[in-house]
């Protein structure tokens, strides 16, 4: 069955959808049990499923087995039967030997959440790194699940552990491990090289000393939308906005790929902003292993931008995922704004953008990317939130210096001009590096 699990790419692209039957497991009355389980039917639909229909259970502990009861398996299958599917999704993450027996008792492909977000991600991966990291990520899945998922392993020979001993089932799952295994080892290279390039471009942004903004936040949040409309209201004149713009679309992790757009608002600091992979419950720990390095870019940044759908009831809880993502990544210091997106589904638009600075320093923002509606309000939260390392003075600088000049009108906002005989005069607000760095010029 392992090769059920390999070839569905192909067989997919095939045939007509996939009908899905989805079962979670309500372990100890968790309040978040229909909400993960109405989850994984999007996550179904993202993966060009259909969802034919559903079985729960409770359970106060799970069975080492089956993961739900062996009278309920019986019931998965008859329903499965009833319903003409053509897949079990499982909610919850399945042991190797769980899913093996699992697959056995009802004859038919099973996949958990972790397998599914896998399969969703290698669909949409578009660059190079992007495929690699899932690549890794599914292999490194695919591994401790190999045993058992041949179904004809036949146990002949001794015990002396050579493969010539073995039976032809034990030979291939042994050749199907080393392959792998193999592969694995390849791709970790390429993706090393492709993580060093990364790296050099994250130093060359570092040096610009423009300040680096980045999005993160729940899939399906909008911000790509919220990257877009940016670019659209803000990217250089001589830029092509039409080839800078990223995909957007109603759908979970509808983009993978980092997006890193540079941003020249008038009157304001440029700024690099970046569009990260979107973040989710439950969302396997390979999977951010492997996109580690392009996280590194949230990690990096000198205020993160979260986005949460304030429409959708279960913000709150998808605020939480998004925090506890960035406290594994070590990114929970970076200071942040709150941006409550799609507020014009709970608000009239013309009440909007709402602007909160609560008690706890934490900036929040209620607008419409989609509209275009707090743009400019959610610029000068990003510049209050970085003006701890900016200055304003004015300088003088002669016309011998013109790197000078041109440095700070790229790297500054100039607020002013004025050409007097001993150079330019120009009143401007800096980072304090360069402030340091260009003192000389300053007028007392």
């Amino acid at each position: 069955m392992a090769n059920q699990i390999l070839d569905r790419d192909t067989e997919k692209n095939m045939a007509q959808k996939e009908r899905a039957l989805l079962v979670g497991v309500d372990l100890n009355h968790d309040e978040d049990f229909e909400r993960s389980l109405e989850e994984l039917g999007a996550l179904a639909e993202a993966a060009g499923m259909e969802v034919a229909g559903k079985v729960t259970q409770a359970l106060d502990s799970v069975n080492k087995a089956f993961y739900i009861g062996p009278g309920k398996v019986e019931e998965t299958k008859n329903a499965a039967e009833m319903l003409h599917a053509d897949i079990v999704l499982f909610d919850n993450s399945l042991s190797p030997s769980q899913l093996r027996n699992l697959q056995n008792e009802l004859d038919m492909p099973v996949m958990d959440r972790s397998a599914l977000i896998l399969e969703i991600f290698a669909d949409r991966a578009t660059t190079r790194e992007a495929r690699l990291q899932v690549e890794v990520a599914r292999l490194q899945y695919m591994l401790p699940r190999l045993v058992g998922l041949h179904e004809a392993l036949s146990r002949q020979g001794g015990g002396s552990g050579s493969m010539s001993n073995k039976g032809a089932g034990e030979k291939k799952l042994e050749l199907d491990r080393r392959r792998l295994e193999k592969r694995l080892t390849e791709l970790r290279k390429e993706l090393q090289v492709v993580i060093e390039e990364r790296k050099t471009q994250r130093k060359r942004r570092s040096q610009s000393g423009i300040p680096r903004v980045a999005l993160v936040g729940y899939t399906n949040a909008g911000k790509s939308t919220l990257l877009n409309a940016m670019l659209d209201a803000y990217a250089p004149a001589e830029t092509e906005v039409v080839n800078k713009r990223v995909m957007e679309k109603d759908m979970l992790f509808a983009t993978l790929d980092t997006t890193v757009r540079k941003i020249e608002p008038e009157n304001h600091h440029p700024l690099l902003l970046s569009d990260t992979v979107g973040f989710i419950d439950k969302l396997p720990h390979n999977l951010v292993e492997a996109f580690q390095s392009t996280l590194e870019e949230a990690k990096e940044a000198d205020v993160l931008l979260q986005v949460v759908d304030c429409s959708d009831p279960h913000y709150k809880e998808q605020i939480a995922v998004t925090n506890d993502t960035l406290k594994k990544l070590g990114a929970e210091s970076i200071p942040q704004i709150l941006i409550y997106n799609k507020a014009d589904r709970s608000y009239d638009i013309s009440e909007l953008p709402i602007i909160r600075e609560p008690g706890d320093g934490q900036m929040k923002i209620y607008m419409s990317a989609k509209n275009g509606v707090g743009l400019e309000e959610l610029l000068a939260l990003i510049e209050k939130k970085l003006s701890g390392g900016f200055v304003s003075c004015e300088m003088l600088i002669p016309y011998t210096d013109g790197r000078a000049l041109s440095y700070l009108n790229e790297h500054a906002v100039i607020q002013s001009t004025e050409y007097l005989p001993e150079g330019t005069k120009i009143s401007v607000q800096c980072k304090s590096a360069d402030y340091a760095y260009y003192e000389k010029y300053v007028i007392e």
